[in-house]
C-alpha cells in the first residue's frame, strides 16, 4: 500500500535515492543560510534589533545543511549535483518571491519594506518546512539513523515559523498590515505552484533511481496535483494567517549546533 511512510522508507533504504534526497535538502538549507546572513548584514538601522534573530535563522539553516551532509557521510555517500528543476529555493527567487539575490549581493542597506517582504516570504516557506518536518517526525522520530536529525530540524522549523508570526504582527501593529497581507497572498499562491512543480520533479528523479513502474509514478503525480488543487482552492489560506505564537522570542537565544546533533 502506498503511504508517506512506505514511500520515504523506500527512498531511505536505497543509497542513491537517499543521497539525492539529502543533496537536495542540504542545498536548499545552505542557500537559505546564505540569504539570511546577507539580510542580517544589510538590515536597515531602524531594525538593527532584528539582525541577531535573522543571523540565528541563517545559522540554523546552515546547521541543517551540515546535518544532511553528515547523514550522507555516515553511509559513505558523497553529495550529488542538484537537478535544477528540484531547486525549490532558486525557483522561488527566479519567480520574484522574496528578495532578489542581486540586491542581497550588494552593499546598499535594505529598506523596512524589504524586511517585511523577507518576513512574509519566510512565513510562507517556513509553514511548508514545518509541515514537512512534522510529517517526517510523526513517522521517523524514533528511526535509529535519521530520528535525531528529524527531531532537531523539526524543532528549529517550528521556531522559525513562530518568529515570523511574531515579527510580522509587530510590523502590522506599526502600520504595515495591508502590505503584509498583500505580500503573504502573492507569496503563498506562487509557492504552492512552485512546490507542486518541484514535487513532481523530485518524484520523477526518484522514480528513475528506484525504477518505479508507470502506474506508481502516475499515482504519485495524481496525488501531487490533488494537493495543489486543494491548496489553490483553500489550502493557501493557512499560509497567510497571523497569530501570536506560544513560543515568544523563538530566535532570541543561542542557536544549537550540528555538534549537538552528532
Amino acid at each position: 500500500m502506498l503511504s508517506v511512510r512506505s514511500l520515504f522508507q523506500e527512498i531511505l533504504d536505497n543509497d542513491e535515492s537517499f543521497r539525492l534526497f539529502c543533496s537536495i535538502a542540504a542545498s536548499g538549507e545552505s542557500q537559505g543560510g546564505w540569504e539570511n546572513r546577507r539580510i542580517a548584514a544589510l538590515v536597515p538601522h531602524s531594525q538593527r534589533d532584528l539582525a541577531p534573530k535573522i543571523t540565528r535563522h541563517g545559522a540554523d539553516e546552515d546547521k541543517h545543511g551540515r546535518i544532511f551532509h553528515a547523514l550522507m557521510k555516515k553511509r559513505g555517500l558523497a553529495p550529488v549535483e542538484v537537478p535544477p528543476d528540484t531547486d525549490y529555493t532558486m525557483l522561488l527567487e527566479r519567480h520574484g518571491i522574496g528578495l532578489a539575490h542581486e540586491k542581497l549581493k550588494g552593499a546598499q542597506p535594505l529598506t523596512v519594506r524589504d524586511i517585511v517582504t523577507y518576513l512574509a516570504h519566510s512565513r510562507v516557506t517556513e509553514q511548508r518546512a514545518a509541515e514537512q518536518m512534522e510529517l517526517l517526525r510523526r513517522h521517523f522520530a524514533d528511526h535509529p539513523d535519521i530520528g535525531r536529525a528529524v527531531r532537531m530540524i523539526s524543532h528549529d522549523e517550528d521556531n522559525h515559523l513562530a518568529y515570523c508570526h511574531e515579527e510580522l504582527l509587530r510590523f502590522a501593529y506599526t502600520g504595515h498590515g495591508r502590505a503584509i497581507q498583500r505580500t503573504l497572498r502573492e507569496c503563498a499562491l506562487a509557492e504552492i505552484r512552485i512546490y507542486r512543480d518541484v514535487s513532481l520533479a523530485v518524484m520523477t528523479h526518484m522514480g528513475r533511481v528506484l525504477g518505479w513502474p508507470k502506474t506508481r509514478a502516475a499515482a504519485l503525480a495524481a496525488g501531487i496535483h490533488a494537493v495543489y488543487a486543494y491548496e489553490r482552492a483553500v489550502g493557501w489560506r493557512r499560509m497567510v494567517s497571523l497569530r501570536m505564537p506560544e513560543r515568544r522570542d523563538a530566535l532570541g537565544g543561542p542557536a544549537s549546533t550540528a555538534a549537538d546533533y552528532a
